[in-house]
C-alpha cells in the first residue's frame, strides 16, 4: 500500500463522491462527462484532491478521489457543484431544456469514506494493541 504523505503526517484518505442530476434528469453523456471530470481536477488542485477513477450514468456521476488531512471537502463538493453547473450550462446549452432552472445538480450527495481493511478488522486490530504476542 502506497501512502500520501506531506511535510507532517502519512496518509491515505480516498472517498466516493455520487452526485445526482437535478430531477434525475438524463442529460449526462461522454462529452459531458469529459468536461465535469476535467472542471473537477481543475478545481481539485486547489484543495488537495485529485482523481481515481471516474465514471458516470445517464443522470448521475461516480468518483472516486485522494485527498489530503487539510482538505475542506464540503466547500471542495459546493465549489465544483457551483463552478460545473454554471460552465456545463453555459457550454451545453440543450441541456436548459431539460433543467428549466439555475440548477444542474440536486442539493443532496453521498459521500463514503473507503479503505483497504473493513471496520471489523481495524477494530480488531485497535482492540489488540498492547496485548503481548
Amino acid at each position: 500500500m502506497l501512502l500520501d504523505n506531506n511535510n507532517h503526517s502519512v496518509f491515505l484518505l480516498n472517498y466516493h463522491l455520487i452526485l445526482v442530476v437535478k430531477y434525475r434528469q438524463k442529460v449526462i453523456d461522454n462529452s459531458i462527462s469529459n468536461r465535469l471530470k476535467e472542471i473537477f481536477e481543475y478545481i481539485g488542485q486547489n484543495y488537495n484532491i485529485s482523481v481515481v477513477e471516474w465514471n458516470h450514468d445517464i443522470d448521475h456521476i461516480h468518483i472516486l478521489f485522494k485527498a489530503h488531512p487539510n482538505s475542506q471537502l464540503s466547500k471542495f463538493i459546493n465549489a465544483y457543484k457551483s463552478a460545473s453547473s454554471r460552465l456545463i450550462k453555459k457550454e451545453f446549452p440543450s441541456i436548459k431544456k431539460k433543467l428549466w432552472k439555475e440548477y444542474f445538480w440536486s442539493r443532496s450527495f453521498c459521500l463514503i469514506t473507503t479503505g483497504g481493511a473493513t471496520i471489523d478488522v481495524i477494530r480488531t486490530y485497535i482492540e489488540s494493541q498492547g496485548e503481548k504476542r
